[in-house]
């Protein structure tokens, strides 16, 4: 059976961006008849507005997107990662690491304000000194062990075929933060195989998390969902809408318009009626990933 979900992180209201993620994402999964279940992704605390995840789960309702099942909250499933690691731990796959930010910027030669850069592997033969800061999972032994290709290939429903070679354009990637947090790759592929997901479908932007979610799900023996993601709503500077460069709340004065605004993103045609007749219309219209 399709199992699909919207993940939201509970850092402010949903705005028209992330209603595109959350209606594609119901719809999808309700044109293959499946389920759809919604995450509350509160894993980073310190990016956390108190009372966020509520205020998103009564827009989401008025908007007639209710999950089946229980929401899940990643800051209830500490144990869970803490078990995965140990299992990649025991296997010899990661490792802890005392680098700071600057000293990888350092050791690459580049300052990147926007993009995490390459880790080199300073720390995969020992931390030399170091204080242990954080874990990353060692990419190169994964890969090694597994007889895995260098390059990771998959096909996504709505961008085709994608590309990514983990080792050389990210590096050793962080599965537990220096400051204790849970990292968001290894939170997002424990509870995607904790809530059977079969299919996910998000922005356009975490395209590029896919390797490495792929990969630690290979290393964790975990099945590996279809994935699709969707084009971006962009604000007036051509950068994705966030709540980081001033998106503003979703005005659900009116939420069909807001729900043909995003469904217009997806290519779908607008629709008067009720928000209930609305969504039923899309979800036999959504034939993505042909």
């Amino acid at each position: 059976m399709y199992v699909g979900r919207f993940a939201p992180s509970p850092t402010g209201p949903l705005h028209a961006g992330s209603l595109v993620a959350a209606l594609a994402s119901w719809l999808d999964a309700h044109h293959h008849r499946g389920l759809w279940r919604v995450r509350i992704e509160d894993v980073d605390t310190p990016r956390c507005v108190s009372g966020a995840d509520d205020i998103i789960l009564k827009q989401l309702a008025q908007c007639g997107l209710v999950a089946e099942g229980e929401v899940l909250y990643q800051s209830q499933r500490g144990q869970a990662y803490q078990f995965a690691l140990e299992q990649l731990v025991n296997k010899g796959w990661a490792y802890p690491c005392g680098c700071s930010r600057k000293e990888i910027e350092d050791a690459q030669g580049q300052r990147l304000r926007h993009h995490t850069p390459v880790y080199p592997g300073t720390c995969r033969e020992g931390l030399k000194g170091k204080t242990a800061r954080a874990w990353r999972l060692n990419v190169q032994q994964v890969i090694k062990d597994l007889a895995l290709p260098l390059t990771c290939s998959w096909h996504d429903r709505w961008l085709g075929r994608q590309t990514q070679n983990v080792e050389q354009e990210v590096g050793d990637f962080v599965l537990k933060r220096a400051d204790g947090l849970w990292a968001y790759q290894l939170a997002v592929v424990v509870d995607d195989a904790f809530q059977g997901i079969t299919h996910v479908v998000r922005g356009a932007d975490l395209a590029d998390n896919t390797p490495r979610q792929m990969l630690l799900q290979q290393a964790l023996g975990l099945s590996t969902p279809i994935y699709m993601h969707t084009p971006l709503v962009l604000g007036a500077d051509g950068d994705k809408l966030s709540k980081q460069n001033g998106a503003q709340a979703l005005d659900l004065n009116h939420p069909l318009a807001a729900l043909n605004a995003a469904a217009a993103v997806l290519g779908l045609p607008a629709f008067e009626g009720t928000c209930a007749q609305a969504l039923a219309y899309w979800a036999e219209l959504a034939v993505w990933g042909r």
